[in-house]
Order: structure tokens, then C-alpha cells, then sequence
């Protein structure tokens, strides 16, 4: 059985190979999809505003879901899971990756 993404679980496994996998501060990329509906997106985007953070979109062939890759410095794992909280708090329906 998996486990949701977003129970506290699943945030302190990804913490703990956060912090083996990397020597922080660290280039994290981040992957979400959602509905291609500008709104979301714009939303998606403005959580990642003036950090930085380098953005591209790219629209599935049909055009319903829109892929999101953030790539940007965090300063620790910690602060990598408290974007992703973030994201799904104010992003209805996005799937993190």
C-alpha cells in the first residue's frame, strides 16, 4: 500500500533521503502537473517567485495537464519539504512528482 504524499510520513522518509542523497545547501528540482488552467499555474509559479527559481511548463499533447519544473537552491531539506506543504495547501488538485 503506498502512502499519500502528503501525510507526515511520507515528508520525513523524503527528508531523510533528502539528506543523504545531498550535500545542502543544494539544486532541487521540483516536478508538479496540474490542470492546464492559467490560474493554477500562476498560483504554481508565484509560491516560487523571487527565489530564483528557474521554471518551465510544458503542456501534455492533449493540452488538459500542464507539467511544471521548478529548479532552484534550497538551503536544506527541511526548507524543500515546507515548498511542497505550501504547494499543495494553496494549488487544488496538483500532483506532486
Amino acid at each position: 500500500m503506498s502512502t499519500p504524499p502528503n501525510s507526515e510520513e511520507f515528508y520525513e522518509k523524503l527528508k531523510t533521503q533528502l539528506h543523504e542523497t545531498a550535500s545542502w545547501p543544494a539544486e532541487y528540482l521540483y516536478k508538479f502537473i496540474v490542470k492546464s488552467d492559467l490560474e493554477k499555474i500562476a498560483k504554481l509559479e508565484a509560491i516560487f517567485d523571487n527565489m530564483g527559481a528557474v521554471i518551465t511548463t510544458t503542456e501534455s499533447k492533449n493540452g488538459k495537464y500542464t507539467s511544471v519544473s521548478i529548479n532552484l537552491l534550497m538551503r536544506n531539506p527541511g526548507a524543500v519539504i515546507e515548498k511542497y506543504k505550501e504547494v499543495a495547501e494553496k494549488v487544488e488538485g496538483v500532483i506532486s512528482l
